[in-house]
């Protein structure tokens, strides 16, 4: 079937420019060209056509499966409702972000885990699903774990995290403490035991990243460092092949990521609240300074289209650069040359968007031409 969408808005990597565009085979052929001969053709009466969206980390499925502490909801259930929640958020590509650190609970136990993440793989749901695999630098037992999700194609996007006190966004043990007693409810002694174990590991991490690295690489396994601090930890990061540094901690070493090459990653929710949840840099700060490369979902789905429009409207960037945070820059971190932008040969993946009266919203959303969300009048 030939779809032409006509009297759009659209927002290509040029600008934006008023016009059409047609759809044959989940492909983008033509923008501006007249309606082909026997298409369907959709009057969008002036919205917004944006490529979209790509979430490259985004924790929201957690919720979805344990929306309380130890009420669990059947994966497939929750699988169709994160589904749903991304296709109304305007995502396309969605990376979900699953955790591999031994000794937390819930979601995140490391065998409710690994059967998660082989139940997102086998998904097929209205958009793209992938798998980001979160691996603790400090857990031995995971390696091979996440060496078995590579070798089976479930794994799609590879972050290192290092939460050993003193590291990364817990500056100290009282830091760490207070977030495992609060989300865990563990005691002070399974705290300090806790504390004890990663710091005795800390001397066997560089061995770790690098097998998984090696390992990851081959498999076309995007690599992504995480809360990363000071250019030595940027520097070895892209030397092991990573492509992203996800929360860059300071200015200085989000400098030193985009001198390294990578694709700096920013929360959403970051931009839409004015600052970083755990008090680390602002993203707003590191997009005024040039040194955000991309933007992600975290932990609301719902932030990324509002925060297009904060930096459209308060920031003052033009469209094309907005729109590449949050949909051009994840394709080209991760790989997939067939979509984050509007252009011919491209795959039809798009979000018509309107202005609510200050928030931008999803009206509809195509994922390679086939329409999977609509609200409102169309």
């Amino acid at each position: 079937m030939t779809q032409h969408l006509e009297n759009a808005r659209i927002v290509t990597t040029e600008g934006l420019q008023h016009g059409s565009l047609t759809i044959e085979d989940g492909r983008i052929v033509a923008l501006g060209a007249d309606a082909p001969k026997g298409a369907t053709r959709t009057d969008l009466r002036g919205d917004l056509l944006l490529p979209g969206l790509i979430d490259l980390h985004g924790d929201a499925i957690e919720k979805e499966v344990e929306p309380r502490p130890n009420a669990f909801f059947p994966l497939p259930v929750a699988l169709d409702a994160i589904d749903r929640r991304m296709a109304a958020a305007g995502v396309t590509t969605a990376f979900h972000g699953i955790s591999f650190a031994e000794g937390e609970l819930g979601v995140r136990d490391v065998d409710f885990a690994e059967a998660l993440a082989r139940a997102l793989h086998a998904f097929s749901g209205a958009v793209d699903h992938c798998v980001h695999v979160r691996y603790e630098l400090t857990d031995a037992g995971s390696e091979a774990r996440v060496t078995r999700l590579i070798d089976e194609g479930v794994a799609s996007l590879l972050s290192f995290m290092d939460h050993t006190p003193g590291q990364g966004q817990f500056k100290d043990a009282a830091a760490y403490g207070a977030y495992f007693g609060r989300v865990y409810a563990k005691d002070d002694g399974e705290i300090l035991e806790r504390i004890s174990a990663k710091q005795a590991e800390a001397g066997n991490i560089v061995a770790r990243v690098e097998r998984l690295a090696d390992h990851a690489r081959p498999h076309g396994v995007a690599l992504a460092g995480h809360d990363d601090e000071g250019a030595d930890r940027v520097a070895f990061m892209a030397g092991v092949g990573a492509t992203i540094s996800e929360f860059p901690l300071d200015l200085d070493t989000a400098r030193a990521g985009c001198a390294a090459g990578l694709v700096t990653l920013f929360g959403a929710p970051n931009v839409l609240r004015g600052r970083s949840q755990s008090g680390a840099l602002s993203a707003r700060d590191a997009i005024a300074a040039g040194v955000a490369g991309a933007l992600c979902s975290d932990y609301a789905p719902q932030a990324m289209l509002p925060a297009l429009g904060v930096l459209t409207g308060e920031m003052g960037l033009g469209w094309p650069q907005a729109t590449a945070l949050l949909s051009g820059a994840p394709a080209r971190a991760t790989g997939l040359a067939d979509r984050g932008v509007i252009a011919q040969g491209k795959r039809a993946d798009l979000i018509r968007v309107r202005d609510t009266g200050g928030a931008l919203s999803v009206a509809a959303t195509w994922v390679a031409g086939a329409q999977v969300y609509g609200f409102g009048a169309l």
